[in-house]
């Protein structure tokens, strides 16, 4: 795990100190809301619709045990008792007083983290597979390099204010976890033949109002050239990108409108001119912040599938949780652990502040002091003892994070919506929470099997909707909220972008409307071990347009 030189501490120190200067000044009447709203959202501090909301980086989704029960303190002690984890890996706090701000970022400095790039029209935090250096599928670890790509753009002067925000995703395994292609650049760490390390580099790819895949425009990478092409690729965007009207401000819209060809060619021209610079990354450079990412000793623990076998034959529940909630660990030894934040009823991605404590307890006794945020909302012990899981499972349950439902139809993305958010046409969390319970039955949903829904509140699409299996839109039509339904979208290697199946549907129909799709699927499936991913694929929307509107699917 990274930790902080000289300068990052005294870059944040001076950065706290300057932003409550500017809090004072505020609170005093000095500055006007629109005078102290630039200056704000450099810290991650948003106007929500009931109170300011402070959002904190987690850079590639890691967390130490003493960080995790930092964010636990400042839930109790300045907030109404928890925390939202979203889907850029970071951490949402919706109810701090302004004032008490300046202080949250001095406690978040003593155990070096901020909320610094968390908004405004620069690189954001850089997102990575949250299986990061334990993944048996793993080519290599990717947070070495998205720590590389933070170093770099932490301020940088030519990148501070680019026609609008910016998101950077890298992933390490042939499995896509990060869902690099809807991201403005994408990495997937490869090998080429020789066995160099490199980059596949998709750019342009987004959800909100006009989403979009990114476009290959590198097979290969090779790693020396990362921060030299990815100052190609800003380079090119901040010239040529649109700062007249912020809906075509995204780098996906200057690939559109320049062509992938185009584009791709406008940026190799650039980075001939870099790739000889002092951007090239050294050996020795990499070699060092490798170093810092070095997986722990992990002592021989042969036991654990006796202890497995031993504990599943009485405890049914524990079975379901190591069904569902294991990633399989490069050492046979261990398992990486979801740990499920989407309680049945509950809100998605929320913890309490006595979780957050109880899951830093548990990293530290079980998981060589390593937590994980996950693009899902969900955390991650990355690094446990098979021999050990039966512990974990029983704390979980007492905590009441031991939801055995990692990957299935009650393990929905939902962004806060209209509950929070001032962009909001609709609520987001209600609907999770309904459908969650509809899908209550742990037998039901291992019929149902791997199935993806994520929700929006808006169009900007902070839940995700366009790339989920089952993807849900709030809209508002004269003055109701309306839930439109996509369905086909994936944000995996093989992304694509969820189709409007029709009409939408009102706040009392939305989870009907889902049963029925479910109940379509299941009906239409060749057998049990297709997914609902691969069945649509196959099927087309045409069956599922007619489940929904009957006559009214067969007229249009």
């Amino acid at each position: 795990m990274y930790r902080y030189d000289e300068f990052d501490h005294a870059f944040v120190k001076a950065r706290v100190a300057e932003f409550r200067d500017q809090v004072e000044r505020r609170l005093s009447g000095e500055l006007t809301e629109d005078q102290f709203k630039p200056l704000r959202l450099m810290n991650g501090v948003y106007l929500q619709l009931h109170a300011y909301m402070l959002r904190i980086a987690i850079p590639y989704g890691t967390l130490s045990s003493r960080q995790m029960r930092m964010l636990g303190h400042i839930a109790r002690t300045y907030d109404k008792g928890y925390g939202h984890f979203t889907t850029r890996q970071n951490l949402q706090f919706h109810w701090p007083a302004l004032k008490d701000i300046p202080q949250i970022l001095e406690d978040l400095a003593t155990v070096e983290m901020h909320a610094i790039q968390t908004s405004g029209n620069c690189i954001r935090n850089v997102t990575a597979d949250h299986f990061a250096g334990a993944a048996a599928d793993e080519v290599a670890d990717p947070r070495p390099y998205a720590e590389i790509l933070r170093q770099w753009s932490s301020l940088h002067p030519e990148f501070s204010y680019l026609p609008r925000k910016f998101k950077i995703a890298v992933t390490g395994a042939e499995r896509d976890r990060a869902a690099v292609q809807v991201h403005d650049i994408g990495l997937h760490l490869r090998k080429d033949a020789s066995g160099r390390l490199g980059f596949t580099v998709y750019v342009g790819g987004g959800l909100g109002r006009t989403p979009m895949i990114g476009k290959k425009i590198r097979d290969f990478l090779p790693e020396e050239d990362l921060l030299s092409y990815t100052t190609a690729i800003l380079r090119v965007y901040n010239l040529h990108g649109r700062r007249d009207n912020k809906y075509k401000a995204r780098i996906k819209i200057l690939v559109h409108e320049t062509g992938t060809e185009e584009l791709a060619a406008q940026v190799e021209k650039e980075f001939e001119a870099l790739k000889e610079s002092e951007l090239k990354l050294p050996e020795a450079d990499i070699q060092a912040i490798d170093a810092y990412f070095a997986p722990p000793a992990l002592p021989a623990r042969p036991e654990g599938d006796a202890a497995l076998k031993a504990a599943t034959a009485t405890d049914s529940g524990f079975a379901d949780w190591l069904r569902r909630n294991l990633n399989t660990h490069k050492n046979p030894d261990y398992a990486s652990v979801t740990i499920s934040l989407k309680g049945i009823g509950e809100v998605p991605g929320d913890a309490s502040a006595d979780q957050m404590d109880a899951v830093a307890d548990l990293a530290e006794r079980y998981g060589f002091d390593e937590i994980r945020v996950s693009h899902e909302q969900n955390l991650i012990l990355p690094h446990v003892a098979r021999a050990d899981l039966k512990a974990v499972f029983d704390r979980l349950v007492e905590i009441g994070l031991a939801t055995s439902n990692a990957g299935l139809v009650t393990d929905i993305i939902a962004c806060p919506g209209l509950d929070y958010c001032a962009l909001a046409n609709a609520r987001s969390i209600p609907v999770a929470q309904q459908i969650s319970t509809r899908f209550a039955s742990q037998a039901r949903q291992e019929e149902i099997g791997d199935l993806k829904i994520k929700i929006s509140g808006c169009i900007n699409a902070c839940g995700h909707h366009h790339v989920g299996h089952i993807g849900i839109l709030g809209v508002e039509k004269k003055g109701a909220e309306l839930y439109q339904v996509t369905l086909g979208g994936s944000g995996d290697e093989n992304t694509s972008i969820g189709e409007i199946v029709g009409r939408g549907f009102g706040p009392d129909e939305i989870v009907d409307a889902v049963d029925t799709i479910v109940e379509t699927y299941l009906a239409h499936r060749q057998d049990k071990n297709e997914p609902f991913l691969a069945a649509y694929r196959r099927l087309g929307s045409a069956p599922f347009k007619e489940a929904l509107y009957g006559r009214e699917a067969k007229a249009a």
